[in-house]
């Protein structure tokens, strides 16, 4: 074991809410909303670029392989140039990069989450599906115009959010423990009220008015995954009304603090 590890001796509690570019991390002393992996952002603007310059490469090599609408042809035989080849190895090369630093960068943030408790507890999310383009045709109501079926695929990609569960689960069990997964369909904090009603929420809508109180709607969920019972199925109530005057005090202070942050993403969180 590493000296510097701070590893949680106790059986505290930790309910992670796991999004597609962020998470929500509640304890008993601690709330907190964290973007995954925040170190790769500068080098998507790297790639973008380099993608931008092989397709201007590829289409001045092959200028026969494509419709007068720019669109490609089927059934082509393409041809590469030199300038073409240099590009994709600095491409293949930069995502090499970036798929180490993104693991770095969870396996950090989950020393910082086994430094609060070692029961951790996280709901059982399907990321795939996410990842599928919406099946129902929708239209903006402003302009009329159809809206797009791409959803968090290209999120998920950046930041891999599942594999950060992962992480938590293996260095738990050099301690003899694993996470624990709740059942996200019979628990539903997502839509549950402490009140114990349940009511559907959009997507969009990103706060909960709880007692008055403007409460952020994934900090929200993450509180009652730290305060489920030990069947992982239902919400403790009583345990969410004993916590709930300190979870108030520490979920308005981190809110204050996003406010102040330079994080784009997490500003949009609490806009």
């Amino acid at each position: 074991m590493k000296r510097n590890r701070k590893l949680a001796n106790n059986n505290n509690r930790v309910g992670l809410d796991v999004g597609t570019s962020t998470i929500a991390i509640v304890s008993k002393e601690h709330v907190e909303l964290r973007e995954l992996a925040p170190e790769i952002n500068h080098d998507e603007q790297e790639l973008r670029r380099i993608e931008q310059a092989m397709d201007r490469s590829k289409r001045a090599t092959n200028p026969h392989h494509f419709n007068p609408n720019g669109m490609i042809k089927r059934g082509c035989h393409w041809k590469y140039s030199n300038r073409y080849k240099r590009l994709r190895f600095k491409r293949k090369d930069i995502y090499r990069k970036i798929a180490a630093l993104r693991k770095q960068s969870h396996e950090k943030l989950a020393n910082d989450i086994l430094a609060l408790g070692s029961d951790i507890r996280v709901e059982t999310m399907r990321f795939q599906s996410l990842q599928k383009k919406a099946k129902e045709t929708t239209r903006n109501r402003k302009n009329g115009k159809i809206n797009k079926k791409k959803r968090f695929g290209k999120s998920i990609a950046h930041h891999a959010p599942a594999m950060l569960p992962a992480i938590i689960d293996r260095k738990l069990g050099y301690q003899g423990r694993s996470i624990k997964k709740i059942d996200t369909y019979a628990a539903k904090t997502s839509q549950y009220h402490i009140t114990g009603e349940c009511n559907k929420k959009p997507l969009s809508d990103r706060w909960n008015d709880i007692q008055g109180l403007c409460i952020q709607r994934d900090l929200y969920s993450a509180f009652l995954i730290g305060n489920t019972t030990d069947s992982l199925d239902s919400v403790d109530v009583s345990l969410c009304n004993a916590q709930w005057p300190r979870f108030v005090e520490l979920h308005h202070r981190e809110i204050a603090r996003l406010k102040q942050s330079n994080n784009k993403t997490l500003r949009w969180f609490v806009a």
